[in-house]
């Protein structure tokens, strides 16, 4: 059990130096193309910002006799700049591509979303290497299902701080039935909070959500450092209960994240229903693979015969605390 904790609290290390100092940013280009009419869009544009005046250089470009109908207004606030004009296009979109200008020169995903006159909704993730978006004939709800799963499973896998919290409670858990019981609690009220959120029942600002997010990873972090002065807290005891207090703030951050993509009006419970699957997906698989790291890692330590830095476990609960206070901070800062 020993070499078990030192491997996780050596991922933990990783992770703290790796990770970036802005976790669980969730900030693609976003385009939506709402239908009026045959021919005529209101478009909305939203793109990373340093100021009013800077934007990363990426723009939609729309098919050649594409006709502006109303003038361009733009707003910008925290890092975001926020686009909004009317188009027309001859014969209307089906078929058609929107082209990225320069998108294959940043590190920047677009998501594009088009809304059409009968409710349904066509929603992609363009990438640089192929930085075009084609509008299609009303899609099925399987495209929903795929489109919602894929982005559940990238936000859990890049959202660091979601990430830390699930690693600092696995080096808190032993035992596969505790373990279980954790997640298990951790997963039910996150997706009560993410299914509330989502649907407009509940509503809580993103700041202090994202400051308890950061809150309770220091809060692990603590916990971590009074197992091994030998005072467990509750977490230690109780980690279920924890775990389940928890989710509810960790499932509004989720929500957040959804909020920036929206839900398609005619297909919004399989776009909760499976978004939500995504971040279990992705949870389960990044649970898996420490797992795995650590099954590999033993034997590797059992056969080369290694020593194991018996200091690890005083510095991995800092490190964790130390990032946590720094998103603390810089999340009250936005408040």
């Amino acid at each position: 059990m020993r070499q078990f904790s030192r491997l996780l609290a050596a991922m933990a290390l990783l992770i703290t130096a790796g990770g970036p100092a802005r976790a669980d940013e969730f900030k693609p280009g976003y385009l939506q193309l709402t239908q009026s009419d045959r021919e005529t869009y209101d478009v909305l544009w939203k793109i990373p910002a340093i100021d009013e005046s800077t934007t990363l250089r990426v723009k939609p470009q729309f098919p050649n006799g594409t006709e502006v109908l109303a003038p361009v207004r733009s707003t910008f606030s925290r890092g975001i700049t926020v686009q909004r004009w009317r188009i027309r296009v001859p014969e209307g979109l089906d078929g058609k591509a929107i082209f990225f200008s320069q998108l294959s020169e940043t590190r920047v995903d677009v998501l594009a979303r088009l809304v059409r006159l009968d409710g349904t909704v066509q929603l992609e993730r363009i990438l640089p290497v192929n930085p075009r978006f084609v509008a299609k004939a009303s899609p099925g709800r399987m495209e929903v299902v795929k489109t919602y799963t894929v982005l559940g499973i990238e936000h859990i896998l890049t959202g660091f701080d979601h990430l830390l919290y699930v690693l600092g409670m696995l080096i808190l858990v032993a035992g596969w039935r505790r373990i279980v019981a954790t997640m298990s609690a951790f997963t039910a009220t996150h997706s009560l909070t993410l299914t509330a959120a989502a649907l407009g029942w509940v509503h809580v600002p993103q700041p202090p959500v994202e400051a308890c997010i950061a809150l309770s990873i220091l809060f692990v972090a603590r916990e971590i450092v009074q197992v091994h002065r030998g005072r467990p807290g509750i977490t230690a005891r109780w980690p279920w209960v924890v775990s389940f207090a928890f989710g509810l703030m960790h499932g509004f951050g989720f929500a957040g994240a959804l909020a920036e993509v929206g839900l398609p009006q005619s297909s919004i419970p399989i776009a909760l229903l499976f978004f939500n699957v995504g971040v279990e997906i992705g949870q389960l698989l990044f649970v898996t693979g420490v797992l795995a790291a650590i099954a590999v890692g033993s034997l590797a330590v059992q056969r080369l015969r290694l020593s194991q830095p018996r200091g690890m476990w005083r510095i991995a609960p800092y490190a964790i605390g130390a990032l946590a206070s720094f998103w603390l901070v810089e999340r009250i800062s936005a408040f």
